[in-house]
């Protein structure tokens, strides 16, 4: 069998996930090269936390912001700017990876703009369940969120192509639960801060609002309600 030279050297992705990825991949690479001495000086060591202070999402602002009726800037930005600070280059590889992954299969169905609104809205709507509950006061950063998000697209797309094939629908969700599983395994092994919350808020945004997004959505999403 011959080899196809003509063929791309990876897999075409929709330029809607490189519009998410590559902010991340860019900010990654400035913390890293600053936290190795590469670039900036001993000052740049810090970059990081710096970075985390000025774009991750405090609990304890967001539920200030409600209680008062005030709405600084930079604390609305923070909403959409939190997913795109990682805390480690490690949680950075991951959340390009399973971005790239996701975001091919869910964009090679969904519209640029449904994949860029399940992103930016499951980020949202997570920061926002995140911040509401009282007892959190850690703060929430990183792009898992919205790649959260992507996987309820994702488990939406598996669940709708079980049902037309009459397979039992739950299967669908047996990737989600894996994750959670995992998740809480490691919070009770190792204590972490209650990120998984967030992330199964992104999961249940992005599912639910596949509904809607998804290439005839909103029109079955009618015909379903006049129906009821």
């Amino acid at each position: 069998m011959r080899d196809d030279l003509t063929a791309p050297p990876i897999n075409p992705l929709p330029w809607v996930v490189w519009a998410i990825a590559l902010p991340m991949i860019a900010m990654e690479l400035v913390l890293s090269a600053g936290e190795s001495g590469l670039v900036g000086g001993p000052t740049a060591i810090g970059w990081r936390v710096d970075a985390l202070q000025r774009f991750a999402v405090a609990p304890e602002l967001v539920r200030w912001m409600f209680a008062n009726g005030v709405w600084p800037l930079d604390g609305l930005l923070r909403f959409v700017t939190y997913p795109f600070v990682q805390g480690s280059v490690t949680q950075a590889v991951f959340v390009v990876v399973m971005l790239l992954a996701l975001g091919k299969m869910v964009g090679e169905v969904f519209r640029w703009w449904a994949v860029l609104a399940v992103f930016l809205l499951s980020s949202i709507v997570a920061a926002l369940g995140f911040s509401a509950l009282p007892f959190i006061e850690a703060p929430l950063f990183g792009g898992y969120p919205g790649v959260y998000g992507l996987i309820g697209a994702f488990t939406w797309l598996l669940w709708t192509r079980l049902r037309g094939t009459g397979a039992a629908q739950y299967r669908a969700f047996s990737f989600i639960a894996f994750l959670m599983g995992v998740q809480l395994l490691f919070g009770l092994i190792f204590g972490a801060a209650p990120w998984w919350i967030a992330e199964l808020m992104g999961f249940a945004t992005g599912f639910l609002l596949s509904f809607a997004v998804s290439p005839g959505g909103l029109s079955t999403l009618r015909a379903r309600l006049r129906n009821r």
